[in-house]
């Protein structure tokens, strides 16, 4: 083995240990709650300046922090980002689905979950409520974003360049109510950011009410919209207020699911 070879060994094996010395630490840290350097280089039987630099490098990645000046150490959000990252590639219509069937079941009415493909929305995930009139089923179906009220949280989420993308091209008219005036739509996407929520009256189907929130990745991301819908002649404006709140509460769930800090 040449002289080359042989310090490249001891490189690979070194990084190795301290790879495993850092995940020793994460999991003292998850187990325990918090632990302070005395401690973490007795896990890890090392010297004391050996743990504290190890420590110093995870705190620096925002993997762990500092419970206070000179404190101990516990878990940071660092993780929690990295947990996110996995949770978001998980299976979202069978995670949601849990939250679309409570809900539905709360309000009486439908509920869906749908997420972006470039210039539409497609509904992944929906409940019926027991008072639903209608057995359409969403699942798979492509919607306007502009004329539905996932749609327009989704829009109003999305880059300024995909937003000026959609309403450079006329937009189908679907309804008398159907809005397609793009000037009118960037001041619904403002209101939309700013409330939490769209509303959509009878603007895809004459009859038909709905109301939507913002599904959050672990990034901050809007990665999907929770929907719930109705007949307008039961899902008025006062109505559209109490189904908000509760879709809210639901909407924060999975999110937090998904791994997003509401902070």
């Amino acid at each position: 083995m040449s002289n080359a070879d042989a310090a490249h060994g001891r490189s690979s094996g070194a990084l190795v240990q301290s790879v495993d010395r850092a995940v020793t630490v994460l999991e003292l840290l998850a187990r325990n709650g918090e632990a302070g350097i005395t401690e973490i280089a007795g896990e890890l039987g090392v010297h004391k300046s050996t743990a504290s630099r190890l420590v110093s490098v995870l705190e620096a990645r925002g993997l762990v922090e500092q419970l206070g000046e000179r404190g101990k150490y516990a878990i940071g959000f660092g993780i929690v980002r990295l947990a996110g990252a996995a949770t978001e590639r998980m299976d979202l219509p069978r995670l949601g689905r849990p939250f679309c069937d409570s809900l539905a079941a709360e309000l009486g009415e439908t509920v869906n979950i749908a997420i972006r493909d470039n210039d539409v929305a497609i509904n992944i995930s929906q409940a019926r409520g027991t008072a639903s009139v209608t057995a359409h089923n969403w699942v798979g179906q492509r919607t306007p974003l502009h004329a539905t009220s996932s749609g327009k949280v989704l829009l109003a989420h999305a880059p300024p360049e995909d937003q000026d993308d959609l309403l450079g091209e006329p937009l189908e008219r679907y309804t008398t109510r159907t809005v397609t005036d793009a000037a009118e739509l960037r001041k619904d996407f403002e209101a939309i950011v700013r409330d939490g929520y769209a509303t959509s009256y009878e603007e895809l189907e004459l009859g038909l009410n709905a109301a939507a929130v913002a599904v959050y990745s672990y990034d901050g991301a809007v990665i999907a919209a929770m929907s719930a819908s109705g007949p307008s002649y039961r899902f008025s404006r006062r109505r559209m207020r109490e189904v908000v709140g509760a879709m809210r509460v639901a909407a924060k769930e999975l999110s937090s699911q998904l791994g997003y800090l509401d902070v």
